[in-house]
């Protein structure tokens, strides 16, 4: 497997690289990032082949996506697929009156939820105003799950539903973007917008990993039904997929829970009587889906970078696979690399 290898992103038609690039990081995610790493590392992933990069308004507070522009906009635009998002607004605003956490040092604009039909519009025509390029192919609604907006999660589904889906549907319908979809932390969230609207595609973050796999249940079986693509990122589970079971290891942004340090332990043990590295296994696992194109990963660095090109395309043994399902450690049902 490479990470430049084409494939074709569900019904949309559009065709994508393996490997994805997020651009969170160069939003300034938990610490800065200066302007020429971030171009290092877009230049990089270009020069490797990877034609698919995603971005979005809240990654820097618009950030992310005058960084992507930066770098990409001399590009052939034909040759390669951006991904952007909508469910927040933006506004320009004094350094001194904003919040930024959880970024750093990010662009001098506020935030605001906004899932109503003009909210949607005015994000993406902001969108395209920061990336200063002609088309984004593709627009997740962002943020509708319950691990980012807790109690409020009904209501601001129930707003997405209609105001976000009435706009990116009227966009779809014009061929101003060529699909639309969900981009959220749970796989259910995405299941339901699916049983309730014709979306083309999911941006789903950490639940299809090696260790998470509930998505087979429902989710995953569906998509394939109607032929709708997932971009799965967070394939490392925020950390513990990377580093294995060490100490002060992080698992969804905590630290590590007993059972889940033994059962990463477990998957390590397997991973050394095959010469496997842990984090190669992670990457290529999840790409395996007939419903997964395509995976999302955000660095730091252009070593991080190259380090999961490399991972991303390790040779790994088909026994590998079989010892996790022989083990426990694997569900039976889940697709494996070829």
């Amino acid at each position: 497997m490479k990470p430049s290898d084409k494939r074709v992103f569900g019904r949309s038609g559009l065709n994508v690289t393996a490997f994805a690039f997020g651009t969170a990081p160069i939003g300034n995610f938990l610490q800065p990032i200066d302007e020429r790493t971030a171009d290092a590392m877009i230049q990089t992933a270009w020069d490797a082949g990877i034609r698919f990069y995603d971005t979005a308004p809240m990654y820097g507070h618009g950030l992310s996506e005058l960084r992507a522009g930066y770098s990409l906009r001399w590009k052939k635009r034909d040759e390669f697929v951006l991904a952007s998002k909508v469910g927040r607004v933006l506004k320009p605003a004094k350094r001194s009156e904003i919040d930024f956490a959880p970024w750093s040092n990010a662009a001098p604009n506020t935030m605001n939820f906004d899932y109503s039909y003009d909210g949607t519009m005015r994000s993406f025509e902001d969108s395209l105003q920061r990336l200063a390029l002609e088309h984004i192919d593709m627009l997740f609604i962002h943020d509708i799950d319950r691990f980012t907006r807790g109690d409020e999660q009904p209501e601001v589904f129930r707003q997405a539903m209609d105001g976000c889906w009435r706009a990116l549907e009227k966009l779809r319908s014009e061929g101003v973007v060529k699909a639309i979809g969900v981009g959220v932390n749970e796989w259910q969230v995405c299941h339901e917008a699916l049983k309730q609207r014709d979306f083309d595609c999911f941006l789903l973050a950490g639940r299809y990993t090696l260790l998470e796999q509930e998505a087979l249940d429902e989710f995953l079986p569906l998509c394939v039904e109607r032929g709708a693509a997932v971009l799965v990122g967070g394939g490392f589970n925020s950390g513990i997929l990377a580093t294995g079971a060490i100490p002060g290891a992080k698992h969804n942004y905590s630290p590590a829970p007993k059972p889940i340090m033994e059962k990463v332990a477990k998957i390590e043990e397997v991973c050394r009587a095959h010469g496997v590295p842990l984090p190669a296994a992670a990457l290529q696992f999840v790409v395996a889906h007939p419903a997964i194109p395509s995976f999302c990963a955000g660095t730091r660095t252009v070593q991080q970078l190259e380090q999961n090109l490399a991972w991303f395309s390790y040779p790994i043994p088909g026994e590998f696979w079989q010892d996790l399902k022989k083990n426990g450690l694997l569900r039976e049902d889940a697709p494996v690399p070829a």
